[in-house]
C-alpha cells in the first residue's frame, strides 16, 4: 500500500505506572489500514477522500492530547474539519475528483480526521464545495467559524436587529469568537469583544470591534442576578461563568448563544433575566445537524456572509508547526483562525 502522512496519537503504556497511559502525538507515515471501514449496514456508503487542507479547533488539541472525552481510543488522527477531492465513492453520490468539505459528525474524534492525508468517511458526511468558496476558504472558516456562522444565525431568527443594541461576544480571540466579531461587523451589528488578552485590543478592532472589554471587568457581574442592560444579545463561546456574567446585563427580550466550555461545563445564575426580561439561552450544535443546513450554511459563507477579512486573521501553517499550534490552542494561548496545509512540510 501507498504510505501517506498522518498525525497519530498514540497511546503511550507503561507496565510499571499506575497513572492513565499517556498519549504522544506526532507525524507517522501510514497506510489505508489505520483509516475505518464503513459498512453498507449504516446505509450510508464510504467515501474514500484526499485531503488537502484542515483547521486546528480546540477540540483537535484536546483529542491529540488524549482527552477520553473526545477520543475514546488510540492510536488516532485527529481533525474535525477536512477539504480536498473525492477519489472513490461507494455510495455512488460523488464522483472521482468532486472537491467536497467535511466537517462535524464524528470525524477527528472516534473517526480518522483530517490531519491525515486521506480520511474515509459516510457519504452522509460529505458536502459539495460551492465554486465561490476556495478549498483554503473553506476551512478558514472551519468548524470554529462555522460555529460563529451559525450562532449569527440563530440570534438573526431571534429577531436581534443591528440597530437595536450592541453585541456582546466572549472568548473573542479564540477560533469562534474572531469569526464571530468580523461576521457581526460586517452584518452592521455594534460588536463589544471580550478578551483575556489585553495586547490582543488593536487586532479586534482591526476585526471589527467598536469596543474591546477585559474579561477580568466582565466576571464579576456572574455573581449579580440582575444588572443593568447593556447589550441587546450575545455570542458566549467559553461557558461556565462567562455565561452567568452576560445574562444579567441583556436587554429585554434578548438572547445568548453558547457553543463551548474552555471555561467550564457548569454555570450558576439567576432565572430573573428569563423570567423579568424574557431572555432566550440558544444552544449551538456545529456536529450534529443535518447535512442539509450544513450545505445551506456553506452556500452562504460562500456568497452573502463571505468574509474579505478571513485571511487576515488566519495564519496558515505545515505539518512541522502543527505540534506547536495544538499546544498554544490547548493553554489558550492561540488567536483566530489557523489552516494547515497538509502538503507543507
Amino acid at each position: 500500500m501507498t504510505q501517506w502522512h498522518a498525525y497519530r496519537a498514540i497511546e503511550m503504556n507503561d507496565a510499571a505506572s499506575d497513572a492513565a497511559p499517556a498519549v504522544e502525538s506526532s507525524w507517522q507515515q501510514v497506510d489505508d489500514s489505520c483509516l475505518p471501514v464503513i459498512g453498507k449496514a449504516k446505509g450510508e456508503g464510504e467515501v474514500l477522500i484526499k485531503v488537502q487542507y484542515s483547521s486546528v479547533n480546540y477540540k483537535d488539541a484536546l483529542s491529540a492530547a488524549g482527552n477520553r472525552g473526545v477520543t475514546r481510543s488510540f492510536p488516532h488522527t485527529p481533525g474535525i474539519d477536512a477539504a480536498g477531492t473525492v477519489v472513490s465513492d461507494a455510495s455512488g453520490q460523488f464522483t472521482e475528483g468532486a472537491e467536497v468539505v467535511v466537517f462535524g459528525y464524528d470525524l477527528g474524534m472516534n473517526t480518522c480526521g483530517g490531519f491525515g492525508e486521506f480520511i474515509r468517511v459516510p457519504a452522509a458526511w460529505v458536502l459539495i464545495k460551492p465554486e465561490e468558496l476556495t478549498f483554503k476558504d473553506s476551512m478558514r472558516w472551519g468548524t470554529a467559524g462555522f460555529t460563529a456562522a451559525l450562532s449569527v444565525e440563530k440570534l438573526l431568527k431571534a429577531d436581534i436587529k443591528p440597530d437595536a443594541g450592541k453585541i456582546i461576544v466572549t472568548g473573542a480571540t479564540g477560533g469562534v469568537g474572531s469569526v464571530a466579531v468580523s461576521l457581526l461587523a460586517k452584518l452592521g451589528f455594534e460588536v463589544v469583544a471580550v478578551t483575556g488578552k489585553p495586547s490582543a485590543k488593536d487586532w479586534l478592532v482591526s476585526l471589527g470591534a467598536s469596543e474591546v472589554l477585559d474579561r477580568a471587568d466582565l466576571l464579576p457581574m456572574a455573581k449579580k442576578p440582575m444588572t443593568r442592560p447593556l447589550y441587546q444579545a450575545g455570542i458566549d463561546t467559553c461557558g461556565g461563568d462567562m455565561i452567568a456574567a452576560v445574562l444579567p446585563q441583556l436587554q429585554y427580550g434578548g438572547a445568548l448563544t453558547t457553543c463551548g466550555m474552555v471555561a467550564g461545563a457548569d454555570f450558576s445564575a439567576s432565572v430573573f433575566p428569563f423570567i423579568i426580561r424574557g431572555i432566550d439561552l440558544l444552544g449551538i450544535d456545529s456536529v450534529e445537524i443535518p447535512q442539509t443546513h450544513k450545505q445551506l450554511l456553506l452556500k452562504k459563507v460562500a456568497s452573502d456572509w463571505q468574509l474579505s477579512t478571513l485571511p487576515d486573521f488566519t495564519q496558515t501553517i505545515g505539518r512541522s508547526e502543527l505540534p506547536a499550534v495544538l499546544a498554544a490552542v490547548l493553554a489558550g494561548k492561540g488567536q483566530g483562525r489557523y489552516l494547515l496545509d497538509l502538503a507543507k512540510d
